[in-house]
């Protein structure tokens, strides 16, 4: 990890049970990838989204009620109790909670809720819109505005009626419907599967529900993105979280944890993502370039991390956010980051880690070829199976008042005995074991074995 002895033996203490890290193996990371030029997401990208995240897949054919169902189940709306009548809609049929909680939420009107009807392209922009709560914008358009808006459309707002007509306006001048739907729109007929998908796509990215990302790899401003992104983070502050933690750390139950704030989850696709963690800010540059260099283009989040770890007394100095324990001993914080990937293909996510094992991965004291701050043992993981990775665990633990997390990572077999402790110490603790794949050097390091 780190260059010295004294230093690398530190980061070792605090890793053991945390960091964050995602990425792949495999080869060919010589040539350029097909996927070096990633573009914007789409309805294919949307389409997997819905899949993967929500389990909602929709027919070439859908109806009214099927996208009624799907906006409610991405949107996790369900209804209150309260009564609400539809003219078509009674409460035992399998469309009455999704109609119910739209009608709350003013995305539906009824009294017809008219379910069995295809669904048209000027009805799914129109609930879209709802949906994404637009709505209010959409109603200050006037007449003359919306004219103006529909002659990209070639639409006159006669066959869309007044409110209908100022939704599509609305939706064009936001981006939700993109212009490659412009050409040849036909307000009543069926809607298109890349239209529907893109349209829940879009709802999910107005409300912030989508993929979270500063940029992509090969992006001209992502160095400065990812300098701001850094800068603007500091140690986390979670004293409710870190007072468990911190006993646990004092009864030697773990020899280190990581803090994280879930507001700043990428929310990636399981599959075609890796999360990367480190300390250095220019080693984070120097991958960025790196990977630039191999041809391997990914989305790229940023993610605050404080780590702590035991620093014992004989150590000498602490340095400064230290917390000292009753046995002379400190808890060390320090400011960390983890660098998320999504990648345009499970190939790319692969060779991710032949790039990180030629160049990023330490073998010796003052070898040369390697990009900054390298370390003995990076830690790289991944959701989903990888050749040549092993599983660990995630002993996650969240706190349902605040958005910040605790990842005291244990090998798989020390899982139950961590998890045990902790609910010793706090039995109302919310826990949650997680495996995922790591990265080989990182899994010896937990068997306190070479790197």
């Amino acid at each position: 990890m780190k260059n010295t002895k004294a230093s690398y033996t530190k980061l070792l203490l605090a890793l053991l049970l945390s960091f964050s890290v995602i990425f792949t193996q495999s080869a060919a990371f010589a040539a350029p990838s097909e996927a070096a030029a990633l573009k914007e997401d789409g309805a294919a990208q949307y389409k997997q989204f819905l899949k993967e995240k929500f389990n909602v897949s929709l027919s070439s054919k859908v109806t009214k009620g099927e996208f009624i169902e799907a906006v409610a189940d991405i949107l996790g709306y369900e209804p209150s109790g309260k009564e609400v009548t539809f003219s078509d809609v009674k409460p035992d049929n399998k469309l009455y909670p999704a109609a119910a909680a739209l009608y709350e939420k003013g995305i539906l009107s009824g009294p017809a809720i008219q379910g069995d009807q295809v669904l048209t392209s000027a009805v799914a922009i129109s609930i879209a819109v709802r949906a994404a709560d637009l709505k209010e914008l959409a109603y200050t358009y006037p007449a003359v505005k919306v004219n103006k808006v529909l002659t990209k459309l070639n639409v006159k707002s006669s066959a869309l009626g007044t409110k209908g007509a100022q939704e599509v306006a609305a939706a064009v001048d936001t981006g939700l419907l993109p212009v490659e739907f412009y050409t040849g729109f036909k307000p009543k007929n069926a809607a298109s599967d890349q239209l529907i998908h893109t349209l829940l796509g879009k709802v999910l990215i107005t409300k912030g529900l989508y993929k979270k990302y500063i940029g992509y790899v090969n992006d001209n401003d992502i160095f400065q993105k990812l300098s701001s992104a850094y800068e603007t983070s500091d140690i986390i502050d979670a004293p409710k979280l870190q007072k468990l933690v911190n006993t646990a750390l004092e009864q030697s139950l773990i020899t280190g944890y990581n803090i994280k704030d879930s507001r700043f989850n990428a929310n990636f696709i399981d599959s075609l993502s890796l999360i990367y963690g480190h300390s250095d800010f220019n080693h984070a540059i120097q991958l960025i370039g790196l990977l630039r260099s191999e041809g391997l283009n990914a989305k790229v989040q940023f993610e605050p991390k404080t780590s702590a770890f035991i620093f014992l007394a004989e150590w000498g100095n602490p340095g400064p956010n230290v917390v000292k324990i009753s046995n002379g001993n400190y808890i060390s914080y320090s400011k960390e980051y983890d660098l998320e990937f999504e990648f345009a293909t499970a190939a790319d996510k692969a060779a991710f880690q032949d790039v990180v094992l030629a160049y990023a991965k330490k073998d010796k004291e003052d070898q040369a070829g390697l990009i900054v701050a390298s370390w003995w043992q990076p830690l790289y993981y991944s959701q989903t199976a990888l050749k040549d990775y092993e599983i660990i665990t995630n002993n996650f633990i969240t706190d349902p008042d605040s958005p910040y997390t605790v990842n005291p990572f244990s090998l798989n077999e020390d899982s139950a005995k961590v998890v045990a402790g902790f609910k010793a110490i706090d039995p109302n603790v919310i826990i949650t074991p997680t495996q995922f794949w790591v990265d080989k050097p990182f899994f010896r390091y937990l068997h306190n074995e070479a790197a």
